[in-house]
Formats: structure tokens, C-alpha cells, sequence
């Protein structure tokens, strides 16, 4: 499935489309080059959820937690963009995190990957155009687990 995101707006509505359908120990795994909006779709999302204020990118910091009275479902902002190898995820105590959360993942490849999941919904950013600032389309790859509710 593709879904066109010609603005801002648009992307934001994508965004809230698939927090609506979010169940705890479901996983979102954004891929992309940089700049391609995945921060951008990670913030709708947790928006969605019911976040409200900043959510800083969690380059540095590898992973963001959200789990406060005003979220509908907890969640985990992971940035994997650092890590050297997979491996490394197994010292982030990624599981811990995950319980009764979503995981929001930016550069899942860098941590082996989450596609393989049932619960995984799979999401490509590609920029439009010639330009950073120009459109953008998501082609969404579900697992079994999102089928019947993709956004």
C-alpha cells in the first residue's frame, strides 16, 4: 500500500490514522534516508497517542520513552541510526521497554530488523521530487497482526 504525503498536514493525518489503530506490542518501523520524515511521522504518531509537548529526536540518545496518564498506549521512540551492530540492542534492554508499548523504530535495519514480526507494520519514507522540503509517499508493508486495520 502507498500513501501519498504531499505536505505537512498530510503527514501529521497519516500519523494519527495509524495511532488510532495502535495496539501495545506493536512495532512501526520507519525507514528512510535522511531527512525523509521519519522523526516527522514518529511525532504524529506519539501526538496520536496523546503526547502532548516535545519529542526530540532520540539520535543520541537511542530511545525516548512515553508512557504518561495522557497516552492511550505507552511507547518507545527508538532512533537505531548508532549502533554499529545488532547486537548492541540486547544492551539497550529493547524488551524491557517494549512491554504493554508500542515501539516506534527509526533505522530498524541497524538493529536487525523487526519486519519478520507479525506485529510489525513496516513503513518506507521516500522523499518526492528533487527536494528535502517537497512531498513525500510511505509505502506500508503490514504483518498479519495489522491486517483488517491498516491505516
Amino acid at each position: 500500500m502507498m500513501v501519498e504525503c504531499p505536505d505537512l498536514d498530510a503527514m501529521s493525518d497519516f500519523g494519527a490514522r495509524i495511532s488510532a489503530q495502535i495496539r501495545p506490542g506493536d512495532v512501526v518501523a520507519l525507514t528512510g534516508g535522511l531527512g525523509a520524515g521519519k522523526t516527522t511521522l514518529a511525532r504524529a504518531i506519539l501526538a496520536g497517542l496523546g503526547h502532548v509537548g516535545e519529542v526530540p529526536s532520540p539520535t543520541f540518545t537511542i530511545l525516548e520513552t512515553y508512557d504518561g496518564p495522557e497516552m492511550r498506549v505507552a511507547a518507545v521512540h527508538a532512533d537505531f541510526y548508532r549502533l554499529d551492530d545488532p547486537s548492541e540492542v540486547r544492551e539497550l534492554g529493547l524488551e524491557d521497554y517494549r512491554q504493554d508499548a508500542v515501539l516506534i523504530a527509526e533505522w530498524p535495519d541497524h538493529a536487525g530488523g523487526f519486519d519478520h514480526l507479525p506485529e510489525c507494520l513496516g513503513i518506507r519514507i521516500e522523499i518526492v521530487g528533487q527536494s528535502v522540503g517537497g512531498g513525500r509517499k510511505a509505502i506500508v508493508e503490514a504483518g498479519t497482526d495489522w491486517l483488517g486495520r491498516l491505516p
